[in-house]
């Protein structure tokens, strides 16, 4: 059969926008159905502005640790309006670049939603395309369980865009998104509550780490209440809606909130694809299943990033997008790996981590050995702040390979790059040791560990 197109995409998120215009480049007809901006929720709704905003919410505490250093700052105010507008002014520049960036490569944009009509057809707008190849890059959205009063909340999509800060905030959840804006909202002056059902924060990372970040954050101002759940939500006045919200807890306490924000999960974005007309199996939470290729149980429809409920990283949809390039053009296998790969929370402090957590390990069976230390920042010597740093490095004793790196600290983002490249090429304790350190930086420590910093195991 003749089809409109090689290739159609349905998304224009990171990993949407990557193969799309690296198949165009190649030599495929390719267009790109996406119904909202440009960039998918990374640039518009995620990790770009949040970003932005958490700059912003830094220099909350930095005016306050600024006395240490000789700073007056009597009468600094901050403007939420000024902040919330330069960010959106940015995010309209990054969607201007993703247009000439489709553009150039010569890529259909169509704008509307699409959905299937068959594993070779989609609809946008009531107009039908068809194409040898369908990806499916939609992402994720968030996700916020149905009770009592939950029409009274909002999700991270709408904290970009509130026409004013609340005097008192709510967040809900203990993921990595709870934590960003819990520290947001509390450096920019809000009276922050961060309430999570279980007894601990950020699930999945390493245990030394959750427990230290969540001090830390305390230590910050955010007040952290775990094992705290709510039952309903209510206005304090039905005539304002968009006034104070009433929030009842499991536990019969009762307390006003300006905000509240659910940050408890995403889930692949697909009510509006049609899959079953494809002929598209779905597994947990409504992802798509696909094999190691990306390819979907319809042969001529491919797969990936959040929506197929992998690692929910912007990087991994690119890398995956580049990976499936290279399978439908080099005949290449796919064999992606998916450990090993760097990952920071832009908490206050932030989180950096990357290869295995203690227990990951111990699950593995691995021997292995650990060294860690925390420590007080030269930053906070003269700032007056009790913020502290961990560090962590997990060796495999049987090649002496480091298989874990893990801080929780300024800049743990940015050092974990670097260690993400030292992990990746198989970097062993050695290495590290024989690495002449840059003084005086917490990064330094990576490379200065001793046996005094053997951690006792059981």
């Amino acid at each position: 059969m003749s089809y409109q197109y090689d290739l159609f995409v349905i998304g224009a998120g990171s990993g949407g926008v990557r193969a799309s215009r690296v198949a165009a480049s190649k030599g495929y007809k390719v267009a790109v159905a996406e119904g909202s901006a440009l960039g998918g929720t990374c640039v518009n709704i995620g990790c770009v502005p949040k970003k932005l905003f958490v700059y912003g919410s830094e220099f909350g505490h930095g005016f306050e640790q600024a006395a240490g250093f000789g700073w007056n700052t009597q009468g600094v105010s901050f403007d939420w309006a000024t902040l919330r507008d330069n960010k959106t002014k940015e995010i309209e520049r990054l969607n201007g670049i993703y247009s000439n960036m489709l553009n150039n490569a010569g890529v259909e944009i169509v704008s509307g939603f699409a959905s299937f009509v068959d594993d070779h057809t989609v609809e946008v707008n009531g107009v039908q395309y068809t194409a040898e190849r369908i990806l499916i890059a939609v992402g994720a959205k968030p996700f916020i369980p149905v009770f009592d009063g939950s029409e009274f909340v909002v999700s991270s999509n709408e904290m970009f865009f509130l026409d004013e800060l609340p005097k008192k905030a709510l967040v809900v959840g203990g993921g990595y998104i709870a934590v960003e804006f819990a520290g947001i909202l509390n450096g920019l002056g809000v009276a922050t509550s961060l309430a999570y059902r279980g007894d601990q924060l950020l699930r999945g990372f390493d245990q030394d780490i959750r427990e230290f970040a969540s001090e830390e954050y305390r230590k910050s101002g955010i007040d952290v209440r775990l094992n705290t759940d709510v039952k309903s939500i209510e206005l304090a006045d039905a005539a304002q809606p968009e006034g104070e919200r009433i929030v009842h807890f499991q536990d019969g306490r009762s307390e006003t909130f300006g905000l509240v924000l659910y940050a408890t999960g995403r889930v692949p974005n697909i009510d509006a694809l049609s899959l079953e007309k494809a002929g598209i199996e779905t597994g947990k939470n409504g992802a798509v299943k696909v094999d190691n290729n990306f390819t979907t149980s319809a042969s001529s429809v491919f797969a990936l990033g959040d929506v197929t409920d992998n690692i929910q990283l912007t990087p991994v949809a690119i890398k995956e997008a580049m990976a499936l390039i290279s399978y439908w053009f080099d005949g290449k296998e796919i064999d992606f790996d998916y450990d090993n790969i760097p990952t920071a929370v832009f908490s206050q402090p932030s989180i950096g981590t990357v290869g295995l957590s203690e227990q990951e390990a111990e699950k593995r069976g691995l021997d292995f050995r650990v060294y860690q230390t925390d420590f007080r920042p030269m930053k906070h010597t003269l700032s007056g702040s009790t913020e502290r740093a961990l560090m962590k490095l997990l060796v495999n004793n049987a090649d002496d390979k480091v298989i874990g790196a893990h801080m929780v600290g300024d800049y743990s983002g940015e050092i974990m790059q670097g260690l993400g490249v030292a992990l990746k090429a198989g970097a062993t304790k050695a290495d590290f040791d024989a690495t002449v350190g840059v003084h005086p930086t917490s990064a330094e420590e990576f490379v200065t560990f001793s046996d005094a910093a053997l951690k006792p195991r059981k």
